[in-house]
């Protein structure tokens, strides 16, 4: 499938908006439509012309207009979790803008651990979608992005987020959020478009036996909420000022999230000082009243969501607290600023929608996350000329919307994997080997001699939307149906290398192709996105080299007998439950947290870093010390160019509150030359970055010994503890 939208003249359109003087000239007289004040002076003044009917209709979604104060109706609910998509109500494609850029899902993005193309991507996206505004297709509010934890491999939307680790989810979501959100304003309180941490808090699971997401009571420690649960959404608050935050439809310790004062006005506003809007997941208030049967009236339901202060009818004022803050954000995007397209992006129109640039970004981010998992001596990267027939085989060989996982819109174009593949080999053969991924019967004989004759065979097995998605947990963590059997027969009688190539949200065990030496190579390229097949094409003939590297563990199989779903806990306990991620897990695994290989060698070698410091700490664990700034040398070995992700991570001393095993506190992305060297300097705040919680959920620095990794670098640093 292949197109190229239409691209009209921006002012062919129009649509309705607020404020619009030309139409109205009393329109300039209400104080709300006055550029020139301030936001709270303008919202206080919107907010006294309403009347209390027309109040409650702007806390829904859908919010209805006035248009006796010239306000147009207006929908809040669009989507941006990795590209513009048609699934909220707000965002539409036409003739006018046929599709927008499609990126690779978060998983794969976040792989690339680098910050900079986070944000990269948001900025594109953002771009795209104030596009689509202007010519009435578009809102300006985007419910994403998702920052839960990928804490169970069985989890449907694991492939939304940026995997297990709360440090690389906190930066990712902050880097896009700033990304999406950040304008060239004078005014830096402004927004280009409004972004949205979701889904708050301890969500990560979607139907579970014996449960669902509606019903299901997320049992949290204090320890996990602390370092594990919350920091994405503390990070997403504080570090990218987003403009809102949306409640789960889970209870936590028996509480619905979006009835909660604690965890709402307590920590969100409290602590974390949201400039913004809390906004429900869609038909929460529903879930809460007749799903958890927690209130015994819808009337008692919506003043909790309201409220979640306290119990009784919902009072005017907070309810035009709830409005203003909603106008607020509305105000910090334009939206009562009159015409958009004579606004600070009103040049802006379909022609910034899928340019070359945005697709050529698409098609990086998806190289950049590639994640290379098992590679035999001298298999990849195939030589274009030396590969003369090549066998493409596997039920998603040909996959294009498959390519773009969940929260789709519609993309520019598609490249699937077998177009990719023919872009540099002619002479390529295909066969599905199954009808579907979940492959109930495969069909062996003609992938077996096409295998059998070709220079080389590539297999593009994995999952889809039918595996995993929102609404579909997976039942198991393997190949699904007879995905292996498939695998196995054909690289049996291969003549040349074999090249497994895994598309997929979460992890697989894939145990038996590690093992299987005739299956040469290993990729894991997630759901890369609209021009996925032509990057994986590309990191298989060596034009890219790969750097990404897992952002969650493979499990074996034996793991979900293990561990309950529902069990929230991180922790490993003497019951035998072995703990979840690379941070606390105790047992085997497949694939760990980080693992990527390259067509290269890095090296790394400390050239500064001290062995002590000294932490003053004051009565109550109030810790105070200075940065540790640890210098490095990083040198590319190798033949070949490439860029290489540099992880840092701790251990605290030994095992004291259930501390991690390791945790990351730092990365950074860094491109060089085959022989080329670079410094890299990490500043690690030892208060922040060295703290563990304990079982209160309390942050502190423990003295002892912390060891600092670095790929298979280790370097002790003693912390003392000194009283102030």
């Amino acid at each position: 499938m292949t197109f190229e939208p239409e691209l009209l003249p921006v002012q062919s359109f129009s649509h309705d908006f607020a404020c619009d003087v030309e139409e109205n000239s009393k329109f300039a007289y209400f104080d709300f439509c006055n550029k020139s004040l301030g936001i709270d002076a303008r919202v206080a003044d919107l907010v006294n012309r309403l009347e209390l009917k027309e109040k409650v209709g702007f806390l829904m979604s859908g919010a209805k207009g006035v248009s006796r104060l010239g306000i147009p109706k207006y929908e809040w609910w669009s989507e941006a979790l990795h590209g513009v998509s048609n699934l909220g109500p707000g965002t539409q494609f036409s003739g006018v803008v046929p599709g927008a850029t499609s990126f690779p899902q978060v998983i794969l993005t976040a792989a690339s651990f680098d910050t900079s193309l986070f944000e990269e991507i948001g900025k594109v996206v953002s771009t795209e979608a104030r596009a689509m505004y202007n010519v009435g297709l578009a809102g300006l509010t985007f419910w994403s992005p998702n920052v839960n934890i990928f804490r169970d491999p069985r989890w449907g939307r694991g492939q939304e987020t940026a995997g297990e680790d709360p440090f690389l989810s906190s930066k990712y979501g902050s880097a896009y959020v700033q990304g999406l959100q950040k304008t060239d304003h004078p005014d830096p309180n402004r927004l280009k478009v409004a972004a949205c941490c979701k889904h708050y808090t301890a969500y990560d699971l979607e139907n579970p036996r014996r449960t669902d997401r509606f019903h299901f009571n997320a049992v949290v420690t204090k320890q996990d909420m602390e370092d594990t649960f919350q920091p994405p959404f503390k990070s997403c608050v504080i570090d990218g000022n987003v403009a809102s935050v949306m409640c789960s439809y889970n209870q936590v310790n028996g509480k619905p999230t979006c009835a909660d004062p604690d965890l709402l006005d307590g920590i969100i506003r409290g602590k974390w000082n949201l400039n913004g809007y809390i906004v429900s997941d869609c038909d929460s208030i529903d879930v809460f009243f007749n799903s958890q049967h927690y209130t015994r009236t819808k009337e008692e339901a919506a003043a909790k969501a309201i409220l979640a202060v306290k119990a009784g009818l919902v009072s005017v004022l907070r309810i035009d607290r709830a409005i203003s803050n909603n106008f607020a954000t509305l105000m910090r995007l334009g939206f009562f600023d009159g015409d958009p397209r004579q606004q600070n992006y009103g040049h802006l129109g379909p022609e910034n929608v899928c340019t070359p640039e945005h697709q050529d970004l698409a098609r990086k981010a998806a190289r950049q996350g590639i994640v290379l998992l098992k590679n035999t001596a001298g298999s990849l990267p195939l030589s274009p000329t030396d590969i003369k027939k090549l066998a493409v085989i596997g039920p998603n060989a040909e996959a294009t919307e498959t390519m773009i996982g969940n929260y789709k819109g519609v993309p520019c174009k598609y490249a699937s994997p077998l177009q990719g593949l023919k872009a540099v080999v002619e002479m390529t053969t295909h066969a599905a080997g199954c009808s579907n991924v979940a492959c109930k019967t495969a069909y062996v004989g003609d992938a077996k001699r096409m295998a059998a004759s070709a220079d080389a065979t590539v297999l593009v097995m994995g999952a889809d939307q039918s595996i995993e998605a929102e609404g579909r947990d997976r039942v198991n963590i393997l190949l699904p149906g007879q995905q292996p059997f498939l695998v196995s027969e054909v690289a049996r009688v291969s003549k040349g290398p074999v090249i497994l190539v895994i598309m997929s949200g979460g992890g697989m065990d894939i145990s038996f192709a590690k093992h299987n030496e005739k299956i040469t190579s290993i990729l894991w390229v997630g759901y890369p996105g609209e021009a996925g097949g032509a990057a994986i094409a590309d990191v298989i003939f060596g034009y890219h080299n790969p750097s990404g590297r897992l952002p969650m563990t493979w499990y074996p199989q034996s793991y979900l007998k293990k561990v309950p779903m529902t069990n929230m806990n991180m922790r490993s306990d003497p019951t035998g439950y072995p703990g979840r991620t690379y941070r606390f897990y105790t047992g085997e695994t497949v694939y760990s947290f980080g693992e990527g290989l390259s067509y290269t060698t890095f090296t790394h070698e400390l050239t500064q870093t001290p062995d002590k410091v000294s932490v003053g700490s004051q009565e109550g664990h109030v810790c105070h010390s200075s940065s540790v700034v640890i210098h490095l040398a990083v040198k590319n070995i190798g033949s070949r160019s490439g860029g290489h992700s540099v992880l840092l991570f701790f251990t605290p001393p030994e095992s004291v509150h259930k501390s991690p095993h390791k945790q990351l506190i730092a990365f950074e992305k860094v491109f060089l030359n085959a022989g080329e060297e670079a410094p890299m300097i990490f500043e690690v705040n030892v208060c922040k970055d060295l703290s563990v919680v304990d079982e209160h959920g309390e942050r502190k620095i423990l003295s002892g010994e912390y060891v600092l990794h670095i790929g298979t670098l280790k370097h002790s640093i003693f912390s003392i503890i000194v009283s102030t």
